[in-house]
């Protein structure tokens, strides 16, 4: 079995075909800051050599800043700047790489091409085995020299068009290696069979007593079935891709000012476009609702399978299916901005990520491929040498060629990271870096916000019956403009308001500020949003309570209640006990905090923390050595999100946080922590194992095929064999786990905890 398929497997746009500029830039999607990332279609990327050639062609091409390949799902995403898109050079650095590409789309629609060359060329290859083999039996059995000829001659005819036919997945890319100036793992597999099938020929020719036309054909049989496997099995790793993309409607029922209704691509459906959505049909972007009595399904967003009514107001994301519809809503983000685009992005972010460890086996495979051709080239030597004859010297020579090939390293790291993706993505995890789940797998301190994190605050309901008319419509225009769930509690607690106020400013750690008739507004902290007067006349239990300011002057203060985060307890208690030695930091009160820290037994707790003093306690922690797991979701956790070696936050986060978090949970269950800590250190330990199995298989079957024990036939097996070994033990990381003590029954794929609808929608 070889790493990489043949370059014909997936037919794909030519040099006549290639998408212009404008069809490059409609396929793409905007970063910000005037970046787009494109995806092509490259279906000859499977192994780390491809990933390295790709990579580093694309990544020549004037204007790009990035390229990533991901192994599952055969494409590179390629990030350049919109002004600097050239169709033409990318395509072009592919071809002269040895790779032809297309439009993501266009290459993913209709049955797998790749999979149905394969099951052809297997069907020729066995088919031929079958027949010469039969041919070779008689041969054994003692035949006269001219029915051996004759046979000879039969097999001859039987195999070469097959080894043509069934070889072509090896034979293809290797040649266009061959012109591009480098090596792969295919180029030592077709000099294998070319040289066996070759030797069988002069055999026949010369009258010779052995011909090895069997060998070849039951060889691409049997490299053929373990290349067809491996296509299945690392399919079926990057599974969760392809379950996104179906979710993913392909286009929207717009409703234009008059009335008439339109099919729309969703790339072309603009924020504040009407969308109409049938029952039974997945909603195609996120959007604000404008029907009234609406049922939704919103199982492939929270896990949910009760639908939930949704109420004029209410938002609703991509992906959710109309149970009782029609759905009316007003757009607000499409395409690659929809919630479903989110988490595309993300899981493409996690498959395509480089870990250390990977890296490591990209640069060990970097320089197998020239070694396999030296150690072969020196065995025939060698043993020619010796005196064991051109054809034991020719045989030895090809079995070394096949049992060298480096797939099971190349594979070792790659294929883990995208089971561990899908993993995740099951238990409504995302990694916005891939690098986070190795660095996850390695933290020894936790250190947790409470407020949104640990604890969801409500307003105290005694309270707004004290409050002055009008005075909480204010506060809640204000808290309408920040995602911090302080601000979302008090926005909940006040009925709709026409309120509008002007130069809204959220300041992180401190508040809202905004202007009303004049008057300048502030909700946030006590300290912040009164002047001094104000606040010293506060008394010291009000001084921890949220304040509503006019003019500096006092105009509410809310009572806030804390409920626990579900699965909080849970959570911090499988923390406390893996010896991560979870660390409270929040910005409350001294008395809210102690009383959240005793409730959950957490010994070390910090009130009145500071951004700066939350970054200062992170740094003071990597001084000592640690590593750092930073659990955060305010405007105000941003910059400790991102001083700590990894981190995490919820979906209903602040967007700043969510950016600076390498990974989000969906989940409103705490136990999204210890269960995406159980699949860090399991895929850790997958990897491990693998590079062992990959370093034992070497350390076995090279001196084996050197000393002569190995026939090619053998070898094509335990190649084979050493590529399926592999993947299944990567595969073993998508089982469903029985409770365990890391992650406790948050690992089991048989809970469904309650979750958030979104990345910050309300339903």
């Amino acid at each position: 079995m070889s790493c990489c398929a043949a370059s014909a497997s997936l037919s794909v746009p030519g040099q006549a075909q290639r998408p212009d500029r404008r069809e490059l830039l409609d396929a793409s999607h905007d970063l910000g800051d005037g970046l787009v990332a494109t995806r092509l279609a490259v279906p000859d990327a499977h192994c780390a050599a491809c990933i390295s050639a790709i990579e580093k062609a694309v990544g020549a091409v004037d204007g790009v800043t990035d390229a990533r390949v991901n192994l599952a799902g055969r494409f590179v995403t390629v990030k350049w700047p919109r002004d600097a898109v050239d169709a033409d050079a990318v395509f072009t650095a592919l071809d002269h790489a040895g790779y032809r590409a297309g439009l993501l789309d266009e290459a993913e629609s209709g049955p797998d091409p790749v999979l149905r060359r394969l099951f052809i060329a297997l069907a020729v290859a066995g088919f031929a085995a079958g027949n010469v083999m039969l041919l070779s039996v008689s041969i054994w059995s003692g035949a006269d020299d001219a029915t051996r000829d004759l046979f000879h001659w039969i097999s001859a005819a039987i195999a070469i068009p097959a080894v043509a036919v069934a070889g072509r997945p090896f034979f293809a890319p290797a040649l266009h290696a061959l012109k591009a100036g480098r090596l792969n793992m295919d180029v030592p597999i077709s000099l294998a069979v070319i040289l066996a099938v070759g030797l069988s020929l002069h055999e026949t020719l010369t009258g010779g007593a052995h011909a090895y036309f069997d060998a070849s054909v039951t060889l691409l049989f049997f490299l053929l079935i373990g290349r067809t496997l491996d296509y299945v099995m690392r399919s079926r790793a990057g599974a969760a891709l392809k379950t996104l993309d179906r979710t993913t409607p392909r286009g929207a029922v717009v409703v234009a000012a008059d009335g008439t209704t339109a099919w729309t691509p969703v790339s072309e459906v603009a924020a504040d476009m009407t969308v109409l959505v049938a029952s039974g049909d997945r909603v195609p972007v996120d959007g604000t609702v404008v029907s009234r009595g609406v049922r939704v399904d919103l199982s492939v967003v929270t896990g949910e399978s009760d639908a939930v009514e949704l109420a004029p107001g209410d938002t609703v994301v991509a992906g959710a299916m109309v149970v009782d519809g029609p759905l009316k809503l007003t757009a607000t983000r499409a395409g690659h901005a929809s919630f479903l685009g989110e988490m595309r992005s993300m899981l493409e972010a996690a498959e395509t990520a480089r870990p250390a460890l990977s890296r490591l086996a990209d640069r060990m495979a970097a320089v197998y491929a020239p070694a396999v051709h030296l150690i072969a080239a020196a065995t025939f030597v060698g043993w020619w040498a010796a005196g064991g004859g051109l054809h034991h010297a020719l045989t030895t020579a090809i079995a070394v060629l096949i049992i060298t090939c480096p797939c099971a390293l190349g594979l070792a790291a790659p294929i883990v990271q995208v089971v561990a993706a899908g993993r995740l993505l099951k238990h409504r995890i995302l990694l916005r870096d891939g690098g986070a789940l190795e660095t996850l797998a390695t933290v020894d301190r936790v250190v947790l916000d409470k407020t949104g994190t640990l604890t969801t605050p409500t307003v105290d309901p005694r309270a707004l019956e004290q409050l002055a008319d009008g005075t909480l419509s204010v506060a809640a225009a204000l808290a309408r403009h920040s995602r911090h769930p302080v601000a979302q509690a008090i926005a909940a607690a006040a009925p709709a308001t026409p309120i509008a106020p002007d130069r809204v400013t959220e300041h992180a750690g401190h508040g809202i500020e905004g202007v009303i008739d004049g008057r300048t507004w502030r909700l946030g902290r006590p300290d912040w949003a009164l002047s001094a007067e104000a606040f010293d006349a506060l008394s010291v239990d009000r001084r921890g309570a949220p304040a509503l300011s006019c003019d500096g002057a006092l105009a509410a203060a809310f009572d806030l209640l804390d409920r626990p985060r579900p699965g909080a307890d849970g959570a911090v208690a499988t923390l406390i006990r893996l010896g991560l030695a979870p660390t409270l930091l929040s910005g409350d009160g001294e008395a809210k905090v102690a009383e959240t820290a005793a409730r959950l037994n957490l010994e070390s707790w910090t009130a009145r923390a500071t951004p700066a003093g939350k970054i200062a306690a992170i740094h003071a922690l990597q001084g000592d050595g640690h590593r750092v797991l930073m659990i955060g979701d305010g405007l105000n956790d941003a910059p400790a999100l991102a001083a700590a070696d990894v981190s995490m936050a919820p979906s209903a986060a602040s967007d700043v946080s969510r950016t600076a978090a390498g990974i989000v949970f969906l989940s409103e269950d705490m136990g999204a922590i210890p269960t995406a800590i159980a699949v860090a250190r399991k895929a850790r330990r997958l990897i491990l194992e693998n590079f062992g199995l990959a370093i034992v298989y070497n350390a076995i079957a090279i001196p084996l095929a050197i000393a002569g024990y190995a026939t090619p036939l053998f070898a094509a097996i335990a190649m084979s064999a050493s590529s399926i070994v592999v993947v299944a033990n990567a595969l073993r990381l998508a089982l469903p786990e029985r409770r365990s003590g890391v992650a406790g029954s948050a690992a089991r794929d048989d809970i469904r905890t309650p979750l958030t609808p979104a990345l910050g929608a309300r339903v």
